[in-house]
């Protein structure tokens, strides 16, 4: 999501269903490289999304070297494939609540901006 000028890129809030749809197909399937491919046609998930989210969160997904026929595969990070289900749903939580303590500070932000400009704007007219 993009607001004007200022690039604000959320990766876990509002993601948190897709994500761990990820994280659940490759619980399914452990100890295996899976291609974007793979893991959208197990989760329903498009293509695109898919790509994007593996890429966007390398805390809980690591891309494999290439193979020499060029797939990219992507698995679990160790740090992740060692936590508890629980933790991971609970990192996930957490890292959407800062995302959104982000946005609402930011709106905050905005807002006091806006209202110091009409107390000053205000007596003028």
């Amino acid at each position: 999501m993009m607001f004007g000028i200022i690039p604000i890129r959320f990766r876990f809030r509002g993601k948190l269903r897709r994500l761990a749809r990820i994280y659940q197909c490759f619980l399914d399937h452990p100890s295996v490289g899976l291609h974007p491919t793979q893991i959208a046609r197990y989760t329903g998930i498009g293509f695109q999304e898919v790509s994007a989210r593996l890429d966007a969160t390398p805390e809980l997904f690591v891309k494999l070297p290439r193979r020499p026929d060029g797939i990219t595969r992507y698995r679990l990070t160790s740090a992740t494939a060692a936590r508890s289900r629980e933790d991971v749903e609970r990192f996930l939580i957490s890292a959407a609540r800062k995302e959104s303590l982000i946005l609402y500070a930011f709106a905050a932000m905005v807002m006091t901006i806006l209202l110091i400009v009409v107390i000053l704007v205000a007596p003028s007219f």
